[in-house]
């Protein structure tokens, strides 16, 4: 077994001994999880199964414990946490389509409301150190979920399509629908973490990451709020965000320090985002 391999697991095996013996008020470290390349190129999407990208918050379950990507714990109601099985799971909380807002809220809250849970969904995509291929891990993935037999766990739909044109196809309706776009997970590939082309991402616009540097101020009609964001991405590129904000938002932008996430069309030869537009805070999952 590889050191990152024993490394997964021991992570797994011993998830509750760590969150009983971390000091209050410190986070775990983050477990290691799976992360999307951009679909690019000349891929052969043949070769992948295909699901709809879910606007929920990235969770995975270690068969005794629930925590979000960050490694922190979810506070889950004891029912809620009482029907998943020993398996280990990686997936996504989730409500609905356009329903990020909601769910953040709901799941946040450190003292859970059971009538705000039932409302949540666990939607299970990867099987943490799963053996065999994607597809092996899909079958085994529909037989715990089956067992389980709750239904706030749920299998994510797995799919496949003869060719671009029927992958741009189901994009298009995806995003009429008002989903977020799609994800490509390699048939053949065993499990792995880290970012990898082993799993892909398909979206009309891509987005990421930047920490708010500066508020700059609005004229004319927003005289008095924020006008622009000075942003800086993780390679050290700065320039403004200027659109995306409701009012409320420009009264109250996102304070200088915090993460937010933007959506973009392409970048420019000098990396710069290009019709850039802020989407939403990243919440510290």
């Amino acid at each position: 077994m590889t050191p990152s391999r024993l490394a997964r697991r021991v992570w797994l095996r011993c998830g509750v001994m760590l969150l009983a013996f971390t000091a209050p008020g410190l986070s775990l470290a983050a477990p290691p999880l799976l992360l999307a390349e951009v679909l690019r190129g000349d891929v052969d999407v043949t070769r992948y199964w295909v699901s709809e990208k879910l606007d929920g918050a990235r969770a995975l379950w270690d068969g005794r414990s629930l925590r979000f990507r960050s490694g922190r714990p979810v506070n889950a109601p004891e029912w809620f946490i009482a029907g998943l099985p020993a398996e280990p799971l990686d997936g996504e909380l989730w409500i609905a389509r356009g329903q990020f807002e909601a769910l953040s809220g709901i799941v946040r809250r450190k003292a859970p409301r059971d009538e705000d849970w039932r409302r949540v969904k666990f939607m299970v995509f990867e099987q943490p150190d799963g053996a065999g291929s994607f597809s092996e891990r899909i079958d085994s993935l529909r037989a715990i979920v089956a067992r389980a037999g709750v239904p706030w766990l749920q299998v994510v739909e797995q799919f496949r399509v003869a060719d671009r044109a029927a992958l741009q196809a189901r994009l298009d309706e995806v995003v009429k629908g008002g989903g977020e776009g799609l994800m490509l997970h390699r048939a053949d590939a065993p499990y792995v973490t880290g970012r990898s082309d082993a799993l892909l991402k398909l979206k009309p616009l891509f987005d990421t990451e930047a920490t708010v540097i500066a508020h700059l101020p609005g004229r004319g009609r927003l005289e008095g709020m924020m006008g622009s964001l000075l942003v800086e991405t993780a390679g050290g590129v700065r320039f403004q965000i200027g659109t995306g904000f409701s009012d409320v938002e420009r009264r109250a932008p996102p304070p200088v320090g915090s993460q937010i996430t933007f959506v973009y069309r392409d970048l420019t030869q000098d990396g710069v985002p290009r019709f850039a537009s802020y989407l939403r805070r990243r919440e510290a999952f």
